[in-house]
């Protein structure tokens, strides 16, 4: 049997290959999604039967029910299942780029970034509207990311110049957020801490929409890539011999990379670990190769963020927890079993 299925278009002059392991696990985990985003909107103070809850969806739903789950629910989910989504897709491209597995947004200082912007809005413009905190922490994102370039930049970029200086600008970025903190008036420290700590409360359809536009622009962008990143993998010296622009090539996916993980954490806060957590996970079920990697990320880390957000919002009731403490809960250990595992590397 063959090991890939084919798509070819004649028309539009292109062909590709699929890994049959890769397609039928993306499919599970699309399924396991989607069966976890109809538990979880039955879930909560008011029980819902997943029947119930497709009837809603499908519109033939009770009013009732309709409102709780179109109105208060199903913005949440869907907004946790696209910044986690986001988030993993970023950190299986860092990690292909960078050729290393303890490479993340997170760790390499690209969220950071966004959580220096994100806090100083919080903390310094108080009558200032929400809406303009998604950009603010976007913006810094994306300066970080730039920053980190420029400084990586001797005669081209090297991954463990980036990597290096990554981690070095994630440190500094760390410092100046709890400076932020510290600083701010003691009635925005509870907000800046909760934004820090990473939580979907309150999402709503607009939050959905934003999202949904980022990943419809970039995650196609890194699939295109995806040929580019299979090659960093290989080194420079070999990427560069089969005709890969690595200079540019490594600029754009870093980019890509800083564009997912930014809006993910403009709107979802500095959830940590997803990004690191979810592409190892991928890995063990499809293989290295990003074609089939980043879906598989992504759909992993959709799974993750939602799972952390049901537990925030219905374990713990009245009380709401942010779904970053369960992430971090769990990927601390998985970090701190990275770094034995790969300690004489």
């Amino acid at each position: 049997m063959n090991k890939y299925v084919r798509f070819r278009s004649k028309s539009a002059g292109f062909s590709f290959l699929v890994d049959r392991k890769a397609l039928a696990a993306t499919c599970i985990l699309a399924m396991l999604t989607l069966a976890l985003l109809v538990a979880s909107a039955g879930i909560g103070t008011m029980r819902l039967s997943p029947l119930e809850v497709l009837k809603v969806l499908i519109g033939m739903g009770e009013e009732t029910n309709a409102t709780v789950v179109l109105e208060f629910r199903l913005p949440r989910i869907l907004t946790a299942m696209l910044v986690g989504a986001e988030l993993a897709a970023a950190g299986a491209i860092m990690q292909g780029i960078i050729r290393n597995p303890l490479a993340s947004p997170d760790i390499v200082g690209v969220t950071g970034g966004a959580s220096v912007a994100a806090v100083a809005f919080i903390t310094m413009f108080e009558t200032a509207s929400v809406v303009w905190l998604p950009p603010f922490a976007l913006i810094g994102a994306l300066a970080v990311t730039l920053l980190i370039y420029v400084l990586a930049w001797k005669s081209g970029v090297t991954s463990m110049r980036l990597v290096l200086i990554g981690v070095g600008i994630g440190a500094a970025m760390s410092a100046l957020t709890t400076l932020c903190v510290v600083m701010a008036p003691v009635n925005l420290t509870g907000k800046a801490v909760i934004w820090l700590t990473g939580t979907v409360y309150g999402a709503n359809w607009k939050d959905v929409l934003a999202l949904l536009c980022w990943m419809l622009v970039f995650m196609p962008l890194a699939l295109v890539y995806g040929r580019a990143v299979n090659a960093h993998q290989l080194g420079d010296d070999v990427a560069f011999g089969i005709g890969d622009p690595v200079q540019r090539n490594r600029f754009i996916l870093l980019f890509i990379c800083a564009a997912l993980a930014g809006s993910a954490v403009a709107l979802g806060g500095a959830i940590g670990f997803v990004a690191l957590i979810a592409p190892h996970i991928a890995r063990k079920l499809v293989g290295p190769a990003i074609g089939g990697l980043l879906p598989a990320s992504a759909f992993i880390g959709a799974l993750m963020v939602m799972f952390a957000d049901l537990v925030g919002r219905t374990a713990f009731a009245p009380l709401d927890v942010p779904a970053g403490v369960f992430t971090a809960a769990v990927g601390a250990p998985f970090f701190i079993y990275l770094l034995y595992k790969h300690r004489n590397q």
